[in-house]
């Protein structure tokens, strides 16, 4: 009998734990977006060595009155991978200094692929608002809780509200820069034999520059909403022109979407699509998406399958998209009617699908 009400004692705190850290989840986001608004990342690095508490305390823009919480807030985010401690040789006392780890370098200002534009995207006050309202749009026939919250789509308030338009555009060139640097690397078959390709959805043309650049007889077309591209300006093979996806896409050999149909319903993906496949010749043409496959839970590890299901529920969230699973894009593909596909799980989280008419 004691042992019984042990074990029942043990799963009931271990419970409240489980509990507990679901509930606290969001301050690793939040204490992350912190260091990088207070250049935590720059400010280590910048110092050339492992730095103590009381040198980057010194450093930080900071009232003084709050140096004593630089501890608490550097502990959580050495606890969590962001940064590590290393012994300062030439101490007589064991002190220790913080360094950068791989994923905190990724948020380095001047580092050309960094995720910090992403990060402060993400965690705008305006995209973190209508987490507060899930419950509310289960019981209203609002087409996203992003609706409930702020009272129209996304894609409305990004077109009326130019902040978030251009953190919007940032966080995206910012992911295209890491996306390219492994596709023009590691991918360059996709594109052999191509004459042309349209970049549709491709904002400012990072992804679509970076490709003209690579392949410099491939000419590349960027297809975006009028106000997006307004005033931005093609060289060589590279242009860009105003349009709508859902109408029409100009005639190419492939079309690039990278990113684009985990941000609609099905529906709406199956429309894109077919304006995909009336662009691309019968023969020779293809589609190249650059987007998730959710991998089942007996795949992967736990962290990228996390990571996976938290992008599908921002879709969710923002918008009337989703990610999908390999027997759902087969789906969407047959439905707009084209005949195959390959999908090539070379971009961590996302993979390289090439999709034939």
């Amino acid at each position: 009998m004691d042992m019984r009400n042990d074990k029942e004692s043990k799963e009931l705190l271990h419970s409240q734990t489980h509990i507990w850290n679901h509930i606290f989840h969001f301050i690793n986001s939040m204490s992350l977006k912190c260091a990088v608004q207070l250049d935590i990342p720059d400010i280590i690095k910048n110092h050339g060595g492992p730095m103590s508490l009381s040198e980057l305390v010194s450093a930080l823009p900071i009232n003084p009155s709050k140096s004593q919480c630089v501890y608490r807030l550097m502990r959580i985010l050495v606890h969590s991978g962001f940064f590590t401690k290393e012994k300062i040789s030439g101490t007589t006392e064991e002190e220790e200094g913080y360094l950068l780890t791989p994923a905190s370098s990724l948020l380095l200002k001047d580092e050309p692929l960094s995720v910090r534009p992403f990060l402060l995207g993400v965690l705008d006050p305006i995209s973190i608002k209508p987490w507060h309202n899930i419950s509310e749009w289960f019981q209203n026939d609002d087409p996203t809780p992003f609706d409930t919250a702020h009272g129209r789509t996304f894609w409305d308030y990004m077109g009326h509200e130019p902040r978030i338009s251009h953190s919007f555009n940032e966080g995206m060139a910012s992911d295209a820069r890491l996306v390219t640097s492994v596709v023009i690397k590691d991918c360059k078959g996709v594109f052999k034999g191509l004459n042309s390709l349209v970049d549709v959805g491709g904002g400012n043309g990072t992804l679509a520059k970076a490709i003209a650049d690579a392949f410099p007889k491939l000419e590349c077309t960027v297809l975006d909403l009028p106000h997006v591209v307004a005033g931005l300006q093609g060289s060589g093979n590279l242009k860009f022109v105003g349009g709508d996806m859902f109408q029409t896409i100009p005639s190419t050999d492939a079309v690039l979407l990278k990113c684009v149909l985990h941000d609609w319903s099905d529906e709406e993906s199956i429309k894109i699509l077919k304006r995909c496949k009336e662009a691309i010749p019968s023969k020779g043409g293809k589609v190249i998406l650059i987007d998730m496959k959710v991998e089942n839970n007996d795949k992967g590890d736990a962290e990228s399958i996390e990571t996976q299901l938290f992008f599908d529920m921002q879709m969710m969230i923002l918008v009337t998209g989703r990610e999908r699973t390999e027997k759902e894009w087969a789906k969407l593909f047959v439905d707009a009617g084209f005949s195959g596909y390959k999908i090539t799980p070379i971009l961590g989280l996302r993979s390289l699908i090439e999709v034939y008419p």
